[in-house]
């Protein structure tokens, strides 16, 4: 198990926390953030562009001329691709960009990712994460105070509202509860702060073995892959 230590909001030491050494002190896998970080963009994108064809653009059908005696090129259409006003040839079309790597590349990227932090002595983790009111001038004190000026990355239950509220307005700062971390917003931050209960939650999280449902499946597959 890796040991970390666990800090009150003025950063003394109030304790240790036990952690599984598979997420937090694992090997770092650099290729599989790659290939998370990858999809997670490809899927952020709209695949809204399109252009109309020679068949949706508006004008007349009729042949300009007849096919021959004119020594002008055989055109048919005012609505071909090579008239001004015309459609587009091979125009792009609207099309879904997101797909989703295997659950063991996601689930390896984003153990990498928290060991990457604890193993650069990036990471911080809070017995809890108190603001007294909802300010945030009173948040980058209280991660100052933590020496976590950089960008950070702050992990708490999603209940924690003067947390959410104050960090908000911060340029540097985000927030995420423990079911929306991942590999994209870990990489692009300098820290990570996380509460005793969302580094738990994480390794949970993290740990938690494949529905068994998915599991049967794959012993129903083994056979007929073995007849193959």
């Amino acid at each position: 198990m890796a040991i970390v230590d666990v800090y009150n909001m003025k950063r003394e030491k109030v304790g240790q926390l036990e952690l599984a050494d598979e997420v937090f002190a694992g090997e770092i896998k650099e290729h599989l953030f790659w290939e998370v970080v990858k999809a997670q963009l490809a899927s952020r994108r709209q695949g809204t562009a399109a252009a109309k064809e020679r068949a949706a653009v508006s004008g007349s059908t009729k042949k300009l001329y007849k096919q021959k005696g004119t020594g002008q090129a055989r055109h048919g259409s005012k609505r071909a691709p090579n008239f001004v006003g015309g459609g587009q040839a091979h125009p792009p079309r609207p099309r879904d960009w997101s797909y989703r790597p295997p659950r063991q590349v996601r689930v390896g990227a984003l153990r990498s990712a928290l060991s990457k932090f604890a193993k650069e002595g990036r990471l911080v983790v809070v017995e809890r994460f108190e603001l007294p009111e909802i300010k945030t001038k009173g948040l980058v004190q209280a991660l100052s105070t933590l020496k976590a000026e950089r960008k950070t990355l702050v992990v708490d239950a999603a209940s924690n509202e003067n947390l959410k509220l104050s960090i908000r307005n911060s340029k540097d700062h985000n927030f995420l509860p423990p079911e929306g971390v991942n590999v994209y917003d870990l990489l692009r931050h300098d820290t990570l702060v996380l509460s005793k209960d969302a580094a738990k939650a994480l390794e949970q999280r993290c740990l938690r073995e494949p529905s068994a449902a998915s599991s049967n499946q794959a012993a129903d597959k083994a056979p007929q892959a073995a007849k193959g």
